[in-house]
Protein backbone atom coordinates (compact mmCIF):
# COMPACT_ATOMS: atom_id res chain seq x y z
CA UNK A 1 0.00 0.00 0.00
CA UNK A 2 0.51 3.42 0.64
CA UNK A 3 3.78 2.76 3.28
CA UNK A 4 5.60 0.43 0.74
CA UNK A 5 5.30 3.06 -1.82
CA UNK A 6 6.85 5.66 0.43
CA UNK A 7 9.55 3.05 1.42
CA UNK A 8 10.32 2.07 -1.78
CA UNK A 9 11.12 6.01 -2.51
CA UNK A 10 12.61 6.72 -5.62
CA UNK A 11 12.64 2.77 -7.10
CA UNK A 12 8.98 3.05 -7.26
CA UNK A 13 7.72 3.62 -10.82
CA UNK A 14 6.01 7.03 -11.14
CA UNK A 15 3.87 7.46 -14.40
CA UNK A 16 3.49 11.57 -13.56
CA UNK A 17 7.24 11.86 -13.39
CA UNK A 18 7.52 14.28 -16.71
CA UNK A 19 4.86 16.12 -15.38
CA UNK A 20 6.90 16.98 -11.98
CA UNK A 21 9.89 17.86 -14.08
CA UNK A 22 7.95 20.06 -15.98
CA UNK A 23 6.45 21.53 -12.96
CA UNK A 24 10.01 21.99 -11.82
CA UNK A 25 11.30 23.75 -14.08
CA UNK A 26 8.46 26.65 -14.74
CA UNK A 27 8.41 26.56 -10.69
CA UNK A 28 12.25 27.22 -10.45
CA UNK A 29 11.18 30.02 -13.49
CA UNK A 30 8.85 31.83 -11.66
CA UNK A 31 11.47 32.01 -8.12
CA UNK A 32 14.10 33.38 -10.75
CA UNK A 33 11.50 35.65 -11.84
CA UNK A 34 9.94 36.71 -8.84
CA UNK A 35 14.04 36.85 -7.71
CA UNK A 36 14.66 38.89 -10.32
CA UNK A 37 11.68 41.27 -9.11
CA UNK A 38 13.09 41.58 -5.33
CA UNK A 39 16.38 42.55 -6.77
CA UNK A 40 14.96 45.23 -9.58
CA UNK A 41 13.01 46.46 -6.28
CA UNK A 42 15.68 46.70 -3.73
CA UNK A 43 18.03 48.12 -6.33
CA UNK A 44 15.08 50.83 -6.99
CA UNK A 45 14.87 51.32 -2.81
CA UNK A 46 18.95 51.54 -3.10
CA UNK A 47 19.01 54.28 -5.98
CA UNK A 48 16.02 56.25 -3.79
CA UNK A 49 18.20 55.78 -0.94
CA UNK A 50 21.87 56.84 0.15
CA UNK A 51 25.22 55.06 0.82
CA UNK A 52 27.41 56.93 2.83
CA UNK A 53 31.09 56.34 3.98
CA UNK A 54 32.63 58.25 6.92
CA UNK A 55 36.40 58.33 7.33
CA UNK A 56 37.70 58.84 10.70
CA UNK A 57 40.96 60.70 10.56
CA UNK A 58 40.14 62.95 13.80
CA UNK A 59 38.68 61.29 16.72
CA UNK A 60 35.92 63.49 16.91
CA UNK A 61 34.95 60.81 14.69
CA UNK A 62 35.09 58.38 17.81
CA UNK A 63 32.15 60.47 19.08
CA UNK A 64 30.14 60.95 15.96
CA UNK A 65 30.42 57.09 15.03
CA UNK A 66 30.34 55.57 18.69
CA UNK A 67 28.09 58.27 20.93
CA UNK A 68 25.98 60.16 18.51
CA UNK A 69 25.08 56.86 16.07
CA UNK A 70 25.36 54.30 19.05
CA UNK A 71 27.79 52.55 16.48
CA UNK A 72 29.74 49.46 17.02
CA UNK A 73 33.32 48.85 15.66
CA UNK A 74 35.50 45.84 14.76
CA UNK A 75 37.95 45.24 16.16
CA UNK A 76 36.74 46.59 19.51
CA UNK A 77 40.63 46.95 20.62
CA UNK A 78 41.08 51.09 20.27
CA UNK A 79 44.50 50.28 19.56
CA UNK A 80 43.83 48.48 16.31
CA UNK A 81 45.19 50.08 12.92
CA UNK A 82 42.10 49.44 11.41
CA UNK A 83 38.43 49.71 12.55
CA UNK A 84 35.10 49.68 11.08
CA UNK A 85 31.66 49.56 11.44
CA UNK A 86 27.86 50.23 9.47
CA UNK A 87 24.45 50.72 10.25
CA UNK A 88 21.03 51.68 8.66
CA UNK A 89 19.78 54.90 9.30
CA UNK A 90 16.75 56.79 7.75
CA UNK A 91 17.29 55.94 4.05
CA UNK A 92 20.99 55.88 4.18
CA UNK A 93 23.68 52.75 4.72
CA UNK A 94 26.50 54.16 6.71
CA UNK A 95 29.80 52.45 7.00
CA UNK A 96 32.59 54.22 8.92
CA UNK A 97 36.54 53.82 8.32
CA UNK A 98 39.30 54.82 11.19
CA UNK A 99 42.79 54.00 12.46
CA UNK A 100 45.98 54.83 11.11
CA UNK A 101 46.27 52.23 8.55
CA UNK A 102 42.84 54.35 6.67
CA UNK A 103 45.67 56.19 4.61
CA UNK A 104 44.20 58.04 0.93
CA UNK A 105 44.27 55.67 -1.73
CA UNK A 106 45.33 52.57 0.38
CA UNK A 107 41.63 51.54 0.83
CA UNK A 108 38.02 50.81 -1.22
CA UNK A 109 36.23 54.03 -1.61
CA UNK A 110 32.95 52.05 -0.91
CA UNK A 111 29.97 55.00 -1.61
CA UNK A 112 29.77 57.77 -4.10
CA UNK A 113 28.71 60.25 -0.73
CA UNK A 114 32.08 60.68 1.76
CA UNK A 115 31.93 62.29 5.21
CA UNK A 116 35.45 63.24 5.83
CA UNK A 117 36.23 63.60 10.00
CA UNK A 118 39.64 65.81 10.17
CA UNK A 119 40.95 67.97 12.96
CA UNK A 120 41.72 71.62 12.01
CA UNK A 121 43.02 72.20 15.90
CA UNK A 122 46.41 73.75 14.66
CA UNK A 123 49.29 73.91 11.43
CA UNK A 124 50.36 70.53 11.74
CA UNK A 125 46.76 69.19 12.03
CA UNK A 126 45.53 71.61 9.07
CA UNK A 127 48.01 69.99 6.89
CA UNK A 128 47.34 67.34 7.59
CA UNK A 129 43.61 67.31 6.95
CA UNK A 130 44.38 69.39 3.97
CA UNK A 131 46.16 66.47 2.20
CA UNK A 132 42.53 64.13 2.65
CA UNK A 133 40.87 67.31 0.79
CA UNK A 134 42.75 67.15 -2.11
CA UNK A 135 42.60 63.37 -2.20
CA UNK A 136 38.60 64.02 -1.90
CA UNK A 137 38.91 66.64 -4.84
CA UNK A 138 40.66 64.39 -6.66
CA UNK A 139 38.09 61.31 -6.31
CA UNK A 140 35.31 64.16 -7.30
CA UNK A 141 37.13 65.20 -10.11
CA UNK A 142 37.45 61.92 -11.40
CA UNK A 143 33.78 60.84 -10.71
CA UNK A 144 34.51 58.13 -8.18
CA UNK A 145 32.61 60.03 -5.61
CA UNK A 146 29.78 62.81 -5.99
CA UNK A 147 29.29 64.74 -2.43
CA UNK A 148 31.70 65.34 0.10
CA UNK A 149 30.52 66.43 3.74
CA UNK A 150 33.42 67.64 6.13
CA UNK A 151 32.93 67.49 10.54
CA UNK A 152 35.98 69.57 11.58
CA UNK A 153 37.49 69.75 15.42
CA UNK A 154 37.94 73.59 14.33
CA UNK A 155 39.77 75.63 15.93
CA UNK A 156 39.18 77.02 19.38
CA UNK A 157 39.62 80.54 18.45
CA UNK A 158 37.24 79.66 15.80
CA UNK A 159 39.89 80.44 13.39
CA UNK A 160 38.94 78.35 10.42
CA UNK A 161 39.78 80.43 7.38
CA UNK A 162 41.85 77.75 5.80
CA UNK A 163 38.81 75.31 4.77
CA UNK A 164 36.47 78.40 3.80
CA UNK A 165 37.92 77.59 -0.69
CA UNK A 166 37.26 74.28 -0.10
CA UNK A 167 33.18 74.93 0.27
CA UNK A 168 31.36 74.68 -2.51
CA UNK A 169 29.97 77.92 -1.92
CA UNK A 170 33.49 79.92 -2.53
CA UNK A 171 33.77 77.35 -5.74
CA UNK A 172 35.38 74.39 -3.94
CA UNK A 173 33.82 70.67 -3.91
CA UNK A 174 32.82 70.35 -0.10
CA UNK A 175 28.62 70.28 0.38
CA UNK A 176 28.63 70.76 4.09
CA UNK A 177 30.44 71.57 6.94
CA UNK A 178 29.80 70.83 10.00
CA UNK A 179 32.36 72.45 12.72
CA UNK A 180 32.72 72.76 16.61
CA UNK A 181 32.44 76.00 18.94
CA UNK A 182 30.75 78.69 17.78
CA UNK A 183 31.84 79.73 14.71
CA UNK A 184 30.38 82.72 13.40
CA UNK A 185 29.88 81.33 10.07
CA UNK A 186 27.64 79.27 10.83
CA UNK A 187 24.33 79.44 9.16
CA UNK A 188 22.34 76.29 9.30
CA UNK A 189 22.42 76.13 5.29
CA UNK A 190 25.60 74.75 4.54
CA UNK A 191 27.36 75.47 7.96
CA UNK A 192 26.19 74.03 10.91
CA UNK A 193 27.49 74.09 14.47
CA UNK A 194 28.87 70.40 15.88
CA UNK A 195 29.10 69.12 19.66
CA UNK A 196 32.55 68.73 20.53
CA UNK A 197 31.32 65.94 22.37
CA UNK A 198 33.66 63.89 24.87
CA UNK A 199 37.72 63.24 24.64
CA UNK A 200 37.51 59.93 22.77
CA UNK A 201 41.41 61.05 22.00
CA UNK A 202 41.86 59.79 25.37
CA UNK A 203 40.10 56.87 25.30
CA UNK A 204 36.77 58.53 27.51
CA UNK A 205 34.53 55.40 27.05
CA UNK A 206 30.43 55.45 25.98
CA UNK A 207 28.92 55.38 29.46
CA UNK A 208 25.91 53.44 30.18
CA UNK A 209 23.51 54.84 32.95
CA UNK A 210 23.19 52.57 35.99
CA UNK A 211 20.71 52.36 38.89
CA UNK A 212 23.38 52.93 41.36
CA UNK A 213 25.04 56.36 39.01
CA UNK A 214 21.12 57.64 39.04
CA UNK A 215 20.23 56.92 42.89
CA UNK A 216 23.34 56.60 45.13
CA UNK A 217 24.34 59.36 47.01
CA UNK A 218 27.35 61.24 46.22
CA UNK A 219 30.61 62.01 48.52
CA UNK A 220 31.17 65.39 46.58
CA UNK A 221 29.45 68.52 46.37
CA UNK A 222 31.44 69.40 43.13
CA UNK A 223 34.40 68.24 41.23
CA UNK A 224 37.23 70.14 39.24
CA UNK A 225 40.36 68.09 38.23
CA UNK A 226 42.35 70.31 35.23
CA UNK A 227 44.95 72.47 34.65
CA UNK A 228 45.18 76.09 36.61
CA UNK A 229 46.69 78.55 33.91
CA UNK A 230 48.43 81.58 35.27
CA UNK A 231 46.19 84.85 35.59
CA UNK A 232 42.80 82.45 34.34
CA UNK A 233 39.98 82.73 35.87
CA UNK A 234 40.42 78.95 37.03
CA UNK A 235 43.26 81.22 39.80
CA UNK A 236 40.06 82.90 40.77
CA UNK A 237 37.83 79.55 40.89
CA UNK A 238 40.76 77.90 43.38
CA UNK A 239 40.91 81.12 45.52
CA UNK A 240 37.06 81.16 46.19
CA UNK A 241 37.22 77.12 46.74
CA UNK A 242 39.88 77.46 49.18
CA UNK A 243 38.33 80.88 51.32
CA UNK A 244 35.22 78.85 52.44
CA UNK A 245 36.83 75.96 52.57
CA UNK A 246 34.67 74.93 49.87
CA UNK A 247 37.50 73.03 48.90
CA UNK A 248 36.64 70.56 51.59
CA UNK A 249 33.78 69.59 49.92
CA UNK A 250 34.46 68.95 46.83
CA UNK A 251 37.17 66.79 44.66
CA UNK A 252 39.99 69.10 43.83
CA UNK A 253 42.66 68.11 41.79
CA UNK A 254 44.57 71.04 39.80
CA UNK A 255 47.94 71.33 38.53
CA UNK A 256 49.80 73.40 36.34
CA UNK A 257 50.57 72.02 33.31
CA UNK A 258 48.53 70.34 30.64
CA UNK A 259 48.73 66.67 29.85
CA UNK A 260 47.57 65.57 26.25
CA UNK A 261 48.05 62.08 27.66
CA UNK A 262 46.00 59.92 30.47
CA UNK A 263 46.89 56.73 31.65
CA UNK A 264 44.78 54.37 33.16
CA UNK A 265 45.09 55.62 36.50
CA UNK A 266 44.17 59.04 35.94
CA UNK A 267 41.42 58.17 33.57
CA UNK A 268 39.40 55.90 36.48
CA UNK A 269 40.52 58.90 38.97
CA UNK A 270 38.60 61.64 36.62
CA UNK A 271 35.74 58.79 36.19
CA UNK A 272 35.57 58.60 39.56
CA UNK A 273 35.00 62.63 40.21
CA UNK A 274 32.29 62.73 38.26
CA UNK A 275 31.02 59.92 39.32
CA UNK A 276 31.37 61.11 42.68
CA UNK A 277 30.43 64.54 42.57
CA UNK A 278 26.90 66.15 42.20
CA UNK A 279 28.02 69.14 40.14
CA UNK A 280 31.22 69.54 37.59
CA UNK A 281 32.47 73.27 37.62
CA UNK A 282 33.47 74.31 34.57
CA UNK A 283 35.69 76.83 34.21
CA UNK A 284 36.43 78.26 30.55
CA UNK A 285 40.03 77.20 28.86
CA UNK A 286 41.13 78.60 25.34
CA UNK A 287 37.75 78.86 24.91
CA UNK A 288 33.92 78.27 26.93
CA UNK A 289 33.07 74.55 25.50
CA UNK A 290 34.61 71.70 26.82
CA UNK A 291 35.03 68.00 26.62
CA UNK A 292 34.03 67.99 30.60
CA UNK A 293 30.68 69.57 30.04
CA UNK A 294 30.07 66.03 28.04
CA UNK A 295 31.68 63.93 30.10
CA UNK A 296 30.19 65.60 33.23
CA UNK A 297 26.38 64.56 31.72
CA UNK A 298 28.04 60.77 30.88
CA UNK A 299 28.01 60.43 34.48
CA UNK A 300 25.29 62.63 35.83
CA UNK A 301 27.07 65.13 37.30
CA UNK A 302 25.56 68.63 36.59
CA UNK A 303 27.73 70.77 34.61
CA UNK A 304 28.48 74.49 36.47
CA UNK A 305 29.14 76.21 33.45
CA UNK A 306 31.12 79.95 33.14
CA UNK A 307 29.26 81.88 30.61
CA UNK A 308 31.85 83.51 29.46
CA UNK A 309 33.51 84.65 25.54
CA UNK A 310 36.69 83.05 25.42
CA UNK A 311 38.90 85.71 23.25
CA UNK A 312 39.02 84.85 19.27
CA UNK A 313 36.72 84.77 17.13
CA UNK A 314 33.89 82.79 17.91
CA UNK A 315 30.13 84.05 17.83
CA UNK A 316 30.80 87.65 16.89
CA UNK A 317 27.59 87.69 14.66
CA UNK A 318 23.84 88.51 14.52
CA UNK A 319 23.06 84.87 14.77
CA UNK A 320 24.65 84.89 17.85
CA UNK A 321 23.23 86.53 20.40
CA UNK A 322 23.58 83.66 23.05
CA UNK A 323 27.03 82.68 22.86
CA UNK A 324 29.11 81.01 23.78
CA UNK A 325 27.51 77.57 23.97
CA UNK A 326 25.14 78.39 21.34
CA UNK A 327 24.25 74.93 20.02
CA UNK A 328 23.34 73.75 24.30
CA UNK A 329 21.48 76.81 24.95
CA UNK A 330 19.57 76.52 21.85
CA UNK A 331 18.49 72.86 22.76
CA UNK A 332 17.39 73.97 26.72
CA UNK A 333 20.76 72.25 28.24
CA UNK A 334 19.33 72.36 31.78
CA UNK A 335 23.22 73.26 33.27
CA UNK A 336 24.09 75.59 35.78
CA UNK A 337 25.81 79.26 34.15
CA UNK A 338 27.30 81.48 36.16
CA UNK A 339 28.68 84.49 34.71
CA UNK A 340 31.33 84.62 37.55
CA UNK A 341 32.91 82.13 40.12
CA UNK A 342 31.88 84.75 42.64
CA UNK A 343 28.55 83.02 42.69
CA UNK A 344 29.37 79.23 43.24
CA UNK A 345 29.56 79.65 47.40
CA UNK A 346 25.91 80.85 46.67
CA UNK A 347 24.89 77.88 44.29
CA UNK A 348 26.99 75.05 46.78
CA UNK A 349 25.12 76.66 49.75
CA UNK A 350 21.43 75.73 48.16
CA UNK A 351 23.32 72.29 46.74
CA UNK A 352 23.92 71.76 50.40
CA UNK A 353 20.06 72.03 51.17
CA UNK A 354 18.71 69.33 48.61
CA UNK A 355 17.58 66.35 49.39
CA UNK A 356 19.11 63.15 47.38
CA UNK A 357 15.07 62.71 46.17
CA UNK A 358 15.66 66.05 44.26
CA UNK A 359 19.07 65.27 43.12
CA UNK A 360 18.07 61.95 41.79
CA UNK A 361 15.42 63.40 39.70
CA UNK A 362 17.89 65.96 39.00
CA UNK A 363 20.36 63.02 37.58
CA UNK A 364 17.30 61.58 35.71
CA UNK A 365 16.50 64.50 33.92
CA UNK A 366 20.30 65.55 32.84
CA UNK A 367 20.81 62.34 31.61
CA UNK A 368 18.02 61.96 29.44
CA UNK A 369 18.28 65.49 28.19
CA UNK A 370 21.89 64.61 27.05
CA UNK A 371 20.49 60.80 25.67
CA UNK A 372 17.74 63.23 23.86
CA UNK A 373 20.59 65.66 22.62
CA UNK A 374 22.31 63.26 21.06
CA UNK A 375 19.65 61.21 19.22
CA UNK A 376 18.41 64.98 17.99
CA UNK A 377 22.37 65.35 16.42
CA UNK A 378 21.91 61.68 14.92
CA UNK A 379 18.70 62.96 12.71
CA UNK A 380 20.07 66.50 12.27
CA UNK A 381 22.82 65.31 10.63
CA UNK A 382 21.16 62.06 8.73
CA UNK A 383 18.29 64.83 7.62
CA UNK A 384 20.96 67.57 6.51
CA UNK A 385 22.95 64.71 4.11
CA UNK A 386 19.57 63.39 2.90
CA UNK A 387 18.55 66.66 1.84
CA UNK A 388 21.65 67.97 0.40
CA UNK A 389 23.13 64.59 -1.35
CA UNK A 390 19.40 62.56 -2.42
CA UNK A 391 17.91 64.65 -6.03
CA UNK A 392 14.92 66.14 -5.16
CA UNK A 393 11.61 65.16 -6.37
CA UNK A 394 11.23 69.10 -7.85
CA UNK A 395 10.99 67.99 -11.69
Amino acid sequence: GFLGHVALGNEEWNPWEGDEKNELVASQQRYEANLKMIKNARSHLEQTSLRVQIWGKAAIGLYLWQHIFGGQLQPADVTAQWREGSQKAGKTYFSFITGPSVVPGYFSVEAENIVLVLNGREKAKISYATQWLHYAQTLIQTHKIQHVAVVLLGNEQCNNEWIQPYLKRNGGFVNLLFVTYDYALVNEEDIFQWPLGVATYRNFPFVEPSWSMLHDPRSYLCNFLGTVYKNSSRETLMEILKQDGLDKLCWIAAREQWQPQETNGSLKNYQDALLQSDLTLCPVGINTECYRIYEACSYGSLPVIEDAMTPGDCGNSSMYHSAPLQLLKTMGAPFIFIKNWKELPAVLEKEKQMSLQEKIQRRKKLIEWYRIFKAWMRQKFINTLENSFLPSDKG
